[in-house]
């Protein structure tokens, strides 16, 4: 297939290199000239794309108001898929639907990343064993689907999950928004400035991900507000009983407390 992903950061120039090395013509767009010549320079892409035309595939890399400029006002060619690869779903799949379109939409959700960004940390095998959310819609072609779905599988990943893009963003809103939310306050505890030497792998699993990109972040956020502020709610609710242990000095409070969640813990991990 003729592939042409727009957006060479970690995760679109990541895709193009792994499609390119299943065998795709690859094609990259974007917005800045570094990230077109570094990429081919490391052979990621073929060459750079000019315009959409002859593409079989697009896939949109961008945060979430430019992926929606560019579905809107993209000249994709009839009948080409066109994937978006936002961390979102409902609202771009609503600006998609609002009027008619040539193209084929599939909305896309890579789950893999790292905390760093930018096409420096893409990674050819950045996809390998991880999972990839397609979301579904009534307007859903399903021959575009199950492209993309073998394109999937040609990138790496080993699972690949559809749903609507409603429960998407709900379960979203869980595993990668409020885990991105509290690693950013974590770090906020004026004792964070002075901890070196007594640091291991629990602060770092919980700071891995905390230095987010406020601008790109709080677009996702804002997009998700109601689930997000419903899960937040949530674990503020489920903090405040450990704090309540501690304040009354409730040591079977406490108990409880961890050994549910222990039990929570193991019945994912089991069921993972």
């Amino acid at each position: 297939m003729k592939i042409v992903i727009y957006g060479l950061g970690i995760i679109g120039a990541s895709l193009a290199a792994a499609l390119k090395d299943a065998g795709h013509v690859v094609l990259g767009k974007n917005r800045s000239r570094g990230p077109i010549e570094y990429a081919l320079e490391h052979e990621m892409i073929e060459g750079e794309a000019t315009s959409y035309e002859g593409a079989d595939a697009v896939f949109v890399a961008l945060p979430p108001d430019a992926t929606m400029k560019e579905l809107d006002e993209g000249d994709f060619p009839e009948g080409c898929i066109v994937c978006d690869i936002c961390g979102v779903k409902e609202a771009v799949e609503q600006a998609v639907y609002s009027r008619p379109r040539k193209y084929r939409y599939v909305g896309t959700h890579p789950m893999a990343g790292k905390e760093t960004s930018g096409i420096l940390s893409a990674s050819r095998d950045l996809y390998k064993g991880k999972n990839l959310v397609i979301t579904r819609a009534a307007g859903t072609d399903e021959s575009a689907l199950e492209r993309v779905r073998a394109l999937g599988r040609d990138a790496g990943f080993s699972r690949i999950v559809e749903c609507s893009a409603r429960e998407h963003d709900e379960k979203i809103a869980l595993t990668s928004q409020l885990a991105h939310i509290v690693s950013n306050a974590y770090g906020k505890s004026p004792l964070a400035l002075d901890v070196k030497g007594f640091t291991g792998g629990s602060f770092q699993d919980m700071t891995r991900v905390g230095g987010v990109d406020e601008t790109l972040w709080t677009d996702l956020y804002f997009y998700d507000r109601e689930p997000l502020f419903n899960e937040l709610s949530s674990l503020i609710a489920r903090l405040e009983e450990y704090r309540d242990a501690l304040s009354s000095n409730d040591k079977e409070k406490m108990r409880a407390l961890l050994k549910e969640g222990r039990l929570a813990h193991d019945k994912f991990f089991s069921e993972k």
